[in-house]
């Protein structure tokens, strides 16, 4: 058994652009097969930087206040759908589901993130948010969305073609 105090750990933000309260709470806790993360999102503020999918994990938010708002993406579509789930609802994103979740009220929203398995290797975008929300496909085939890449020279990899993308620092 392992019991902690949320407030006892680090907020440890997704990135210097995302500047919500998070706090991940599987280390502390020992989890091994399950990720968990505490978000306390002021209005305005988001739970990743954009439409993503973790093809090797499904996700769960429970919102424990306020309302978070959802937009789902299907992977061979353009159509954008936006669902709210209000506090003491749940959501639950299967692997290889297009979604993000946002702030879009006046209040904050307190929410944990629940993912399994614990660690998520391909993680797939399908818009870049410094692109102007353009989507992102493939330079060589098209396919509309890339994988996050583990290598530090390249931004994306094509699941299905293997070419590789590169964000221009400027």
């Amino acid at each position: 058994m392992k019991h902690i105090a949320i407030d006892d750990v680090e907020p440890n933000p997704y990135d210097e652009e995302i500047h919500a309260d998070r706090r991940p709470l599987a280390d502390p806790l020992h989890a091994e097969g399950v990720a968990i993360t505490r978000y306390v999102l002021e209005p305005g503020e988001r739970f990743s930087g954009s439409v993503h999918a973790h093809f090797d994990q499904e996700e769960v938010f429970v919102v424990l206040e306020g309302e978070a708002t959802f937009e789902t993406r299907a992977s061979d579509a353009d159509d954008r759908t936006e669902i709210t789930v209000s506090e003491n609802e749940a959501i639950r994103f299967a692997p290889g589901e297009f979604q993000s979740g946002r702030n879009a009220g006046d209040e904050p929203v307190v929410a944990l993130a629940l993912g399994a398995p614990r660690e998520s290797e391909d993680v797939r975008i399908s818009r870049i948010p410094v692109l102007d929300d353009r989507n992102i496909e493939c330079p060589d085939c098209e396919t509309n969305h890339m994988r996050i890449s583990r290598d530090e020279a390249v931004d994306f990899e094509c699941p299905a073609c293997d070419a590789t993308y590169a964000l221009d620092p400027e």
